[in-house]
């Protein structure tokens, strides 16, 4: 299995007492350096490409995000959206990363990768970077799997808020399954069960404080027959670990056993009809302590 990251990614800085810090990924990557995860195939994330980000982006919020790049100090895209010298570079790596990992799987190198990169990217909708995401690194990965010839690609987002984004950059495009389990109502305020695209989204709203049993079922009745039926070529995981109960932005109830459950159900999916191909890059999660636990459970799952 793959581990893609880049050091870059940790040089993102989006201001003082900002939740989205560097110490978010530094505890994954700490999760990580344990001898249960030695065989990992540790990559540098190469940058996305100007023609990669265009698949999914418009050209005009390329040049928007680009230009905001301070040569010093602090630009700000919105309340939330801050960026450093640091930060385009960690989201072109962060977005790079997620391709690379699809061409390793395509290409026949690997079954499994995990991008462990930040800035999060799943708000970042085809011309607006948002709540706290520069590019949508998991649309951008989508997209390239497309042009690489695969013509069904399913993105799972258990993020505790809605990926608004992906669901505006795909909403019209039947090869890509969107499917979110999302604490509703909450920030961005998307994301209801009757938002259906083309037939193409599945939205799984859970209500405040629900647990465990509230999130499998819906991924059992909702999530996972739609993942089955659309048959899907290559899964990709938009892998926030927000709605564990120790997460101080939300309010749902999971635990590292969830992260666990739901990513050996993926699994299975992908076994059974995408040459068990699974692409996972971290999205939100605000405890240090959650994202240790949940990181461990999900990429031991990916990896087993």
């Amino acid at each position: 299995m793959l581990l893609y990251t880049h050091s870059a990614c940790l040089d993102h800085l989006p201001g003082p007492g900002h939740p989205e810090s560097p110490a978010r990924l530094r505890a994954v990557l700490e999760s990580l350096d344990h001898d249960r995860f030695a065989t990992l195939d540790r990559v540098e994330a190469p940058r996305a490409t100007r023609a990669q980000l265009a698949r999914t982006h418009a050209d005009a919020m390329i040049d928007e995000v680009t230009a905001a790049s301070p040569g010093e100090g602090f630009s700000q895209l919105d309340a939330d959206t801050i960026m450093s010298p640091a930060s385009l570079e960690a989201a072109l790596r962060a977005a790079g990363a997620v391709c690379a990992a699809v061409d390793a799987l395509i290409d026949g190198k690997a079954t499994r990768a995990f991008c462990a990169v930040r800035p999060p990217g799943h708000h970042a909708t085809r011309d607006t970077a948002m709540g706290f995401c520069l590019f949508n690194s998991v649309a951008v990965g989508a997209a390239h799997a497309l042009s690489r010839g695969l013509s069904r690609v399913a993105i799972v987002d258990f993020d505790v808020h809605h990926g608004n984004g992906t669901q505006d950059i795909f909403c019209n495009d039947r090869r890509v399954l969107y499917a979110s389990t999302h604490q509703m109502p909450l920030y961005p305020g998307t994301g209801a069960a009757e938002e259906t695209g083309v037939g193409n989204i599945v939205n799984a709203p859970l209500p405040p404080a629900a647990n465990s049993a509230v999130f499998r079922d819906a991924c059992r009745a909702v999530v996972l027959p739609a993942v089955e039926r659309f048959k899907p070529q290559l899964v990709m995981i938009s892998a926030g670990f927000d709605a564990h109960y120790l997460d101080p932005l939300a309010n749902i109830n999971l635990g590292a056993e969830d992260y666990d459950w739901i990513t050996r159900e993926l699994v299975d999916v992908a076994r059974r009809h995408a040459q068990g191909r699974v692409v996972s890059s971290l999205e939100g999660g605000y405890s240090l302590t959650a994202l240790r636990q949940s990181t461990v459970a999900h990429v031991s799952a990916l990896m087993d």
